[in-house]
């Protein structure tokens, strides 16, 4: 039964809530990639550039990569260098361990390839006139509008998941005025065909270095047909239209005095799985392009665009978000960001960044095997920036920390099946590399699920390639799901096995320190490095802060998960032995949160990674709630590193203010994540912000931050992690007034809110079982007679009052404000 009751009438002065806005929008064509359009259906991408005679439209298909199947032994001398390597770390000789670990790596991971390049040359009678291009979240439809020779012509697109085709139409506002040429070419080897359709057929090289790997003097390499390495790729293209003329031949799609044009673009690739040879045991690419396009030119324009908004919108609509504030929807995005970073008040804009990462979150992670990389699905480089491929030390997660709590939670989906086959591979490193039990991945993966140290036999820095947690953090997504879904069945059957063999790695890697404690041997803190007393740069330690909170929020975990499904009484019991000897937090001389064993100062003291918070965020081991003095050490750490940073530590830092309950340090923070850039820059304390379409800068683009600022947007509206849904625990002076609705808390609810002038409206909680649902809000609430709302006299907690709510399934309690 729904259970509605009135609050009090608040006076808004100022500005009202606006409606939300929905799309980027701008008044010229993109001039470089950072300026162009991302269209998504999970699987395949594209780029929209805007160009009036010539159109560029990159492409892009989720499972294209170069490479093949992982070896499972690729350094069998690998492990007999582990004992040596702790022996050094014993008599603190920190060098030579960092030398020796550069015997323990194996090869480098593949990387994320482009699939080619559309053309459309058009013939106009006159000047372009009245520019117009937009991107419209509410329908994932991208539109280029502009006037020549007294024709209006239109260009849609958009990319559907039901149908799994791209889908461009093309108008002219006079019969017969649509002239133009559509081609397809690609930077991967490639022959083209056409007769009654454009197709295109290539094949991806079998290695690609990363691109901060110039040593080989090929690094791009091909090899012949038979091999296991280097997928077939295929793209197929049809035009239908009811006048005009068409033309096919290898050179493009030609079009004659047509007045409306559909073009469907079908691709695909002879991925096959992460242990399947994409050459010899290959998908058939050609039946897979060929099936969706047949089935797709069964529907006419607007029957596929239906089809494809309700199944977009089944996602996009479940969140609404909206602050109060100026309208500037009638400004042009870029400019918006222009006037933005010079300190204009814009809240609309950061309502409309949250959204847009939730749209490219469905955008990009739909594919079963391949769930957003570090480029999300867009990339045009045939060696991306660091391969585009899946960076398992923070980018990756930072990729799904909101997709929970954004209410799009099957987008993670993709994620737990990458899980399940770094875990496969895992095993053999783990055994391989280390004589150890369960599965371990390291800090980068592939589609193939490469799970070993990287660094082509050596040639890796230990301070990242050889940091063994990546795996243990990816866990922690498997029960976060359990958290907020109660799916016990997916706990059961997915989530403890992988999280239990996982632990199953940390029991055998774990070694005892002098003190009696647990601790990691080797251990570093990714990317960075500490100064020892010689004076000299080191990586490489025993037992980093984020070591042991990743160990300790595993352990953690699987105690839960077997009390959950009542089994495993006698393995709780010795991870709680373990948990209990883990090396504990430290605080360091300067009041901080220590990063390494030992109160090392670090080499970089603004490092853009802060690792050792994860206690902080995104684990929920340090609250200001529950740990005040850690809360204070990771605070006096935040502020020791400065604010300055890449765009997706920018992201980081967001989430972690956050959850120090400072709305207005977050806010800042979001503010300089949304400095406009469009420079190449590598410094990488300033120069992090954003693209003018809204792409998030590391530079170059990495879409981690895109995730991460969504994920701290709404760390700053709700939290859930302590057991108790906090309200508004981080609302910002700016965001005065202001909605949201549909956000998911732990405990399976859904929750809706309603402030004013900084004071909470309204809350509204949507529960899916029956339970207690404790809440933290910073004003007294009240509920109807049919609502059990408790304690009696609320209990105050720091200013902030706690109500325990009884639920029951399908439930929902709308509480308001009362005003005293």
């Amino acid at each position: 039964m729904r259970l509605r009751f009135l609050f009090f009438p608040i006076l808004v002065i100022g500005t009202a809530v606006q409606a939300q806005q929905t799309k980027l929008w701008y008044n010229a064509p993109a001039t470089e990639w950072t300026q162009a359009l991302p269209l998504g259906n999970g699987r395949l991408g594209a780029m929209v550039f805007g160009g009036v005679s010539d159109e560029l439209i990159q492409l892009n298909d989720a499972t294209l990569w170069s490479g093949g199947p992982v070896s499972n032994n690729v350094n069998p001398d690998a492990a007999r260098y582990l004992p040596l390597v702790r022996t050094a770390l014993s008599q603190q000789e920190y060098h030579k361990a960092d030398s020796l670990l550069h015997k323990m790596q194996g090869v480098y991971s593949q990387s994320f390839l482009p699939l080619g390049d559309i053309h459309i040359k058009q013939q106009l009678a006159g000047k372009a006139e009245q520019y117009y291009r937009d991107l419209d979240l509410t329908n994932a439809t991208a539109t280029t509008r502009f006037t020549s020779g007294g024709v209006v012509y239109t260009r849609e697109m958009f990319i559907s998941a039901p149908d799994q085709v791209i889908v461009i139409r093309l108008k002219a506002s006079k019969k017969g005025q649509l002239n133009f040429v559509i081609s397809e070419s690609s930077q991967l080897h490639n022959v083209l065909s056409g007769k009654t359709e454009l197709v295109m057929k290539g094949k991806a090289p079998s290695q690609v270095d990363p691109s901060y790997a110039n040593y080989n003097k090929e690094p791009i390499i091909y090899e012949e047909a038979g091999s296991c390495k280097g997928m077939r790729f295929e793209l197929r293209m049809k035009a239908i239209t009811k006048d005009g003329n068409v033309k096919i031949d290898t050179a493009g799609i030609a079009v004659r005095n047509a007045t409306e044009v559909t073009i469907l673009l079908s691709a695909a690739t002879s991925f096959n799985g992460f242990d399947r040879c994409p050459d010899s045991d290959g998908a058939d690419e050609t039946a897979l392009a060929t099936g969706f396009l047949k089935k797709a030119a069964l529907h006419n324009f607007d029957d596929l665009r239906l089809r494809h908004i309700k199944d977009y919108q089944h996602f996009y609509n479940r969140v609404q978000f909206n602050v109060a504030g100026a309208d500037m929807s009638k400004v042009p995005t870029d400019e918006r960001l222009r006037k933005y970073t010079a300190g204009a008040e814009d809240p609309s804009l950061e309502t409309l960044y949250f959204q847009y990462g939730r749209y490219l979150l469905i955008s990009c992670s739909r594919t079963k095997d391949a769930p957003a990389n570090l480029q999300g699905l867009w990339n045009k480089e045939l060696r991306a920036p660091w391969s585009s491929n899946y960076t398992i030390n923070i980018n990756t997660q930072m990729n799904y920390w909101a997709a929970e709590e954004v209410n799009l939670t099957e987008m993670q989906e993709p994620l737990y099946q990458l899980i399940k086959e770094i875990s496969v591979t895992g095993k053999h490193t783990a055994a391989n590399f280390y004589h150890a039990r369960g599965w371990v991945a390291h800090h980068n993966t592939d589609i193939w699920g490469l799970s070993n140290p990287v660094g082509d036999l050596g040639k890796g820095d230990p301070m990242w390639a050889n940091w063994t947690m990546g795996g243990n953090w990816l866990c922690q997504f498997l029960w976060q799901h359990y958290q907020f879904s109660g799916d016990k069945k997916f706990l059961k059957d997915t989530a403890y096995p992988l999280m239990k063999s996982a632990a199953d790695f940390c029991l055998d890697f774990l070694v005892k320190d002098s003190s009696g404690y647990l601790v990691t041997s080797p251990s570093t803190s990714p990317e960075n490095m500490f100064i020892t007393a010689s004076g000299k740069g080191e990586a490489v330690s025993v037992g980093s802060t984020m070591d042991m909170s990743i160990i300790r929020d595993l352990f953690s975990n699987m105690i839960h998960a077997s009390e959950v499904l009542g089994i495993d009484a006698a393995y709780r019991d010795t991870l709680q032995h373990a948990y209990d000897q883990l090396y504990p937090f430290k605080i360091g001389k300067k009041g901080n949160l220590q990063e390494w064993y030992k109160d090392f100062d670090e080499q970089d003291p603004e490092h853009r990674h802060i690792s050792h918070l994860f206690g902080l965020f995104p684990g929920n081991q340090i609250s200001p709630l529950t740990t005040p003095e850690l809360a204070a050490a990771c605070k006096r750490t935040l502020e020791l590193r400065g604010d300055g940073g890449t765009g997706w530590s920018k992201a980081w830092k967001i989430n972690t203010w956050a959850r120090l309950l400072d709305g207005n340090h977050a806010h800042k923070l979001l503010r300089e994540l949304l400095t406009f850039t469009g420079k190449g820059s590598t410094d990488y304390h300033n120069s992090g912000g954003t693209y003018a379409n809204l792409f998030c800068a590391h530079p170059p683009f990495q879409i981690d931050g895109n995730f991460g600022g969504t994920s701290g947007i709404a760390q700053m509206l709700l939290q859930s992690q302590t057991g108790t849904l906090q309200i508004l625990p981080a609302i910002p002076d700016s965001w005065a007034t202001g909605e949201v609705k549909g956000l998911l808390a732990e405990g399976g609810y859904t929750v809706d809110m309603k402030w004013s002038q900084g004071m909470l409206s309204s809350v509204t909680i949507h529960a899916t079982k029956d339970g207690t649902c404790f809440l933290r809000v910073p004003q007294r609430v009240r509920g109807g007679a049919d609502v059990k709302l408790g304690p009696v006299k609320p209990k105050v907690a720091d200013d902030h009052f706690i109500y325990a709510l009884q639920t029951k399934a399908g439930g929902v309690y709308t509480l308001d404000r009362v005003i005293r």
